[in-house]
């Protein structure tokens, strides 16, 4: 973790974040998506979410299965509609990128540009990402990475929590990004277990609308102070960011897909927008 404890560019003063790569303009977790957040110059953080399959690689993907509304299968053909048997943590790499998630029509976001797109190792991903924006800009971009763990799918979905987190930072560790990386989860084991065995990095904990824990209520809960609170958009006011901001908390709110709302969130002085339009910024 040497490399994490560098002096790096500052966290960005407004993080504006481009939510799965943007998958609003291109195919989800993709490296073309990331490459195109890249080219919008408001865009200062590439937001993503990863699982770990059968032979250990950290994958870039939200879903724990592959999702038949946009995946298709090696031969082109569909995988049945509410089928979700086609587990990440199931398969190895090499039998996983032999799937397209990036040609079918995706009817959520109608705009999305569609072309053959393959599942990325997050290492590869980072590689990709990091020499393009080296081409493309004066600074290098900030990542947000998310643990995609549940506390009851501990060796069905995805490997016991710790080892999830483990893997995840070797990978940003070995590729130098620790300084300019925060990890989030919904889960909470995952939150206490980066603060406890990887201080040094940058925890944001993510809370959907059902919830109700006040500021302190929170902290007490984690045991710490995370880096930033994500919320789901809907939770936020004016006093939501005056708790968190009290107790020195960043507070980046999800998904928000309209410029009217991220204007109106820009006003109450959101340190951050993570969305599937990074255009919009």
């Amino acid at each position: 973790m040497k490399d994490s404890a560098q002096p790096a560019n500052s966290f960005p003063k407004l993080s504006l974040e481009a939510h799965r790569g943007g998958r609003g303009l291109y195919p989800e977790e993709s490296i073309p998506a990331m490459k195109n957040a890249i080219d919008l110059p408001q865009v200062t953080t590439l937001e993503m979410d990863c699982h770990i399959t059968k032979d250990k690689k950290v994958v870039v993907f939200h879903d724990d299965y592959l999702n038949p509304k946009f995946v298709l299968k090696p031969d082109g053909s569909e995988i049945p509609e509410k089928d979700k048997s086609l587990k990440i943590y199931a398969m190895n790499y090499q039998d996983l990128i032999r799937y397209d998630i990036g040609s079918k029509f995706y009817k959520e976001f109608p705009e999305q540009k569609k072309q053959l797109t393959r599942i990325a190792k997050l290492a590869d991903l980072i590689d990709s990402t990091e020499a393009y924006a080296l081409q493309k800009r004066k600074a290098p971009m900030f990542y947000n990475i998310e643990v995609k763990s549940n506390e009851d799918k501990d060796g069905i979905n995805h490997p016991r929590v710790e080892e999830f987190v483990d893997l995840i930072v070797q990978v940003i560790t070995e590729k130098k990004i620790a300084a300019r990386t925060v990890i989030q989860s919904f889960d909470i084991r995952a939150v206490k277990y980066l603060n406890t065995a990887y201080p040094q990095l940058k925890v944001s904990y993510l809370i959907d609308e059902n919830y109700s824990k006040n500021a302190q209520e929170t902290i007490d809960a984690l045991g710490f102070t995370p880096f930033i609170i994500s919320p789901h958009y809907k939770l936020v006011n004016s006093d939501f960011i005056r708790q968190y901001h009290k107790v020195n908390v960043k507070v980046i709110p999800w998904t928000v897909n309209t410029k009217t709302v991220m204007e109106q969130l820009k006003a109450l002085k959101v340190d951050g927008v993570i969305s599937d339009y990074p255009n919009l910024f």
